[in-house]
């Protein structure tokens, strides 16, 4: 599973209004899932996952994701901030890439992704183009690149 697959330039936001970890996962949440009921379900299956540990995987990148049944399909959103939001990541660190993955609770896909975007971002250049990437087009280009160039 290529990481491209789930996402696209409109499910890219860069960059995010917010400033604090509650409102980025909500602005994260807004974006993979459009003005309906689903948005309160999906925002209380990710806040519980961050309960119950931090997504914050290191490098300045969070991945919070979480399993709910009122996703029909895994999905993926992104984005930047313009300033480091303190997310109680692994490494104390703070974050500015982003990555939010929620969908039905099937294990496989779920991880596979998690385990591919944390590869793609383990890459420093990758980390520095997608923070300068000043539009979704732009950021979108650096993560397929980025995923192209990994083993399957």
């Amino acid at each position: 599973m290529h990481v491209s697959q789930l996402i696209s330039p409109t499910r890219v936001r860069v960059p995010l209004e917010a400033r604090d970890k509650p409102g980025v996962l909500r602005e994260l949440v807004a974006l993979l899932v459009d003005g309906d009921s689903r948005q309160a379900d999906v925002l209380g299956a990710i806040l519980e996952r961050e309960r119950q540990f931090p997504t914050g995987v290191g490098y300045g990148v969070a991945v919070p994701h979480a399993k709910t049944p009122v996703l029909p399909t895994l999905g993926l959103v992104a984005g930047t901030t313009r300033d480091p939001v303190d997310y109680e990541a692994i490494d104390g660190m703070p974050v500015r890439i982003f990555f939010l993955l929620a969908g039905p609770d099937e294990a496989g896909p779920h991880v596979r992704a998690i385990s591919r975007i944390s590869r793609i971002v383990r890459q420093e250049p990758v980390r520095a183009q997608l923070l300068a990437a000043a539009t979704p087009d732009a950021f979108y280009r650096v993560l397929c690149e980025a995923d192209c160039t990994l083993a399957p």
